[in-house]
């Protein structure tokens, strides 16, 4: 009996023990489950509060769509023959997310057309609307898509209207969204982080194109089909994006957005000016036409802004503003290339950009001599 009563003792004592670990190994499995609980909660809580303040350090960039080729929509993988101005802002954003990375975006649709179709109107609407916009604290800069084929003039309407030094910048595409390779997407993508760098403030009306930065007044559309359509002459472009970084090496000289002095908020329209392109036997009638409809011209004349005989008898009796540039796409006009006293030299702006100086000048009261200065500064 007494060995069986050990024995049962000895039993009873390692049931106990063994109900001991057993609960030991309990409590350490509960310890070790709530401190991985612990631990993974501190992490979602720094991953939302790193989430958070990525968010919050984002800057806004508003997206202002116009329409153009970067929406145009076509037979798929087909360069030519699409429709332009057929995908709104949301879907162009919707195809590049990488964007989410760089900026918080406001896409706002002002219109969807080929921007052949742009008018004076729209002009006035996207300056009204930047320079309305701007006034939030909390947007950094505006990315507007737009066809290639105005995209120059546009530009440059915007660099000397819109009033804040925000970044402003414009970009398209030479193929649509539905070609093989197009060219849209990294175009916008690049603009965006142009927008929304530091380096763009205060650098007036910029354009991305092709890893490209090129300042309006320089920028133009140097061919009908290349992925590279976009060039700025003799005074090149002014930086580059690679891999969504900013490098600006150059800064214009001349008046530019804060520092113009032109003021639209009130128009609701602009004057009229017609370009004329000189060439051989070129109808001079087509400038009597021209200047009996319109508040000014400019002459796109050949080599240094020069045209025929019977040209300069017409111009010499016209009494609107009559400007000078040269269908060369290169070179500069200056008072002494000048044909006729009464006309006034665009200095190295091309007839289309010219135009537009003029059209803003008209807006009141002008003489030759103050539209001559007016061409010197901007």
């Amino acid at each position: 009996m007494p060995d069986k009563s050990r024995t049962a003792a000895r039993a009873a004592a390692g049931l106990d023990e063994n109900m001991e670990v057993l609960h030991m190994k309990r409590v350490l499995i509960l310890f070790l489950s709530l401190a991985m609980l612990l631990s993974a909660a501190g992490s979602l809580a720094e991953d939302a509060a790193a989430e958070s303040a990525g968010s919050a350090a984002k800057p806004k960039i508003v997206v202002l769509a116009t329409g153009g080729t970067i929406a145009g929509v076509g037979d798929p993988g087909k360069v030519a023959g699409y429709k332009p101005g057929t995908l709104t802002a949301e879907m162009l954003l919707w195809g590049v997310p990488e964007i989410d990375e760089v900026a918080d975006i406001e896409a706002v649709q002002v219109c969807n057309v080929n921007s052949d179709d742009i008018t004076a109107e729209i002009w006035l609407t996207l300056a009204n609307t930047i320079n309305e916009m701007a006034k939030d604290p909390d947007v950094s800069g505006f990315v507007i898509t737009h066809g290639t084929d105005t995209m120059e003039e546009t530009a440059y309407f915007l660099n000397l209207t819109v009033r804040t030094d925000k970044p402003v910048v414009l970009t398209g595409a030479m193929r649509p969204a539905t070609a093989l390779s197009a060219d849209g997407p990294l175009n916008l993508y690049e603009a965006v982080c142009v927008a929304a760098s530091k380096e763009a403030v205060g650098q007036g009306v910029l354009i991305v194109f092709s890893d490209r930065i090129y300042a309006a007044r320089t920028m133009a559309k140097t061919s009908t089909y290349s992925v590279m359509a976009i060039a700025a002459g003799e005074a090149g472009d002014i930086g580059i994006v690679r891999d969504g970084v900013v490098y600006l090496y150059e800064h214009s000289g001349r008046k530019h957005t804060t520092a113009s002095e032109f003021d639209i908020s009130g128009l609701e329209t602009l004057p009229k000016v017609s370009v004329l392109f000189f060439s051989v036997d070129a109808d001079p009638e087509l400038l009597k036409y021209a200047a009996e409809h319109s508040d000014g011209l400019v002459i796109a004349g050949a080599g240094a802004g020069e045209f025929s005989e019977k040209w300069i008898e017409v111009i010499n009796g016209l009494t609107i503003p009559v400007v000078i540039s040269s269908r060369i796409d290169d070179g500069i006009i200056t008072r002494e290339n000048l044909l006729c006293e009464n006309t006034i030299p665009a200095n190295t702006l091309s007839p289309q950009k010219a135009a537009i100086l003029l059209r803003l000048a008209l807006t009141k009261e002008v003489t030759r001599e103050y539209l001559e200065e007016l061409f010197l500064q901007y």
